[in-house]
């Protein structure tokens, strides 16, 4: 396509669709939602449709998507409610503390699918900076900077624009780009982000997660928390409560947790880890949806357990609506 044509509304779909992916990491890192982050692709592909007559030619199609894609996120950032992890929220608790109800789906930070935002075709080494971008540790820590410091610190040190590109976009100074780096890097450093380096899913990895499902499918807890690091988490949103430490965990699997008992795992991946779909026994011979399982891996142990009891992403994540023996 020549410099200065404007691509007809075909061409527009075509370059959406395969942008698709990485705008909705873009987006999933901005809004922490991934299903805002669905919507706001949607409306970033309905804004570009609409607006095609306005786009000329003089940027590249990818930086007109973003810059839309923006813009949309900067609008559904505007009220004062960002989300976290329960261990955002408040100190740890123990495993006979009073389970209050659970708080409403905005105040936390959701899982997605690996395969929604994850490159297909990076190196190893691009793929491990887009595994740690997506973290929920990281997602959540993000929440924290205003929208705008937000945008410049993801299109900055995740997707690796100059500072000229996220001027342009943002419609400020290249000046004004870096000055909001620096005060969101230094936000983030003075969170204590935890450094975490998951490795590479090889043999041993593999081999731990086996043994997590086999544990947990027949309910073998003492067996389950050999696999645990000592200062392991256990979540649970929607409720606040969260536990850390194999103590505490053991005492809820067994306790408030046992609910948990006679359950089944289907795999898939979440935000860069190892996930699975939790299927809790109804009946005889039929178990239905209960909790997406995210699991974090860090030098040969497990690190965090969260279970997301929104039955929602069962659907998202491609997970079977039930599963029948």
């Amino acid at each position: 396509m020549r410099p200065d044509a404007a691509p007809d509304a075909a061409t527009i779909e075509l370059d959406v669709e395969s942008h698709r992916r990485e705008l909705t990491g873009y987006c999933y890192r901005m809004l922490g939602s991934s299903f805002e982050a669905e919507d706001a692709v949607q409306e970033t592909m309905v804004r570009a449709w609409r607006g095609i007559d306005s786009f000329e030619g003089r940027s590249a199609l990818r930086s007109w998507l973003y810059r839309i894609a923006t813009n949309v996120c900067l609008d559904m950032l505007r009220g004062p409610q960002r989300r976290a992890r329960p261990m955002d929220l408040g100190p740890s608790s123990t495993a006979d503390s009073y389970l209050a109800p659970g708080l409403p789906e905005a105040t936390w930070i959701e899982p997605i699918p690996d395969g929604r935002v994850m490159p297909s075709d990076a190196d190893p080494a691009e793929l491990a900076v887009a595994k740690e971008s997506i973290r929920l540790a990281f997602v959540a820590a993000l929440q924290h900077l205003p929208a705008r410091q937000r945008a410049v610190l993801i299109l900055r040190e995740v997707l690796r624009w100059q500072a000229t590109e996220v001027a342009e976009l943002l419609d400020t100074s290249v000046a004004s780009v870096n000055s909001a780096l620096q005060r969101a890097r230094a936000t983030l450093a003075s969170g204590d982000l935890e450094a975490v380096d998951p490795g590479a899913m090889d043999a041993d990895h593999q081999a731990l997660l086996a043994r997590y499902v086999d544990a947990f499918e027949r309910y073998d807890i003492n067996s389950l928390v050999t696999l645990l690091h000592e200062d392991a988490t256990f979540s649970m949103p929607p409720f606040a409560l969260w536990l850390q430490g194999p103590v505490e965990i053991s005492k809820w699997y067994v306790g408030q947790g046992i609910a948990c008992k006679d359950s089944r795992l289907v795999a898939t991946a979440a935000n860069g880890c190892a996930a699975f779909g939790s299927y809790k026994l109804s009946r005889p011979g039929l178990r239905e949806p209960w909790a997406l399982q995210v699991i974090e891996v860090s030098g040969g142990r497990i690190t965090a357990l969260h279970h997301f009891l929104d039955t929602k992403l069962f659907a998202a994540f491609g997970l079977p609506p039930r599963l029948e023996e």
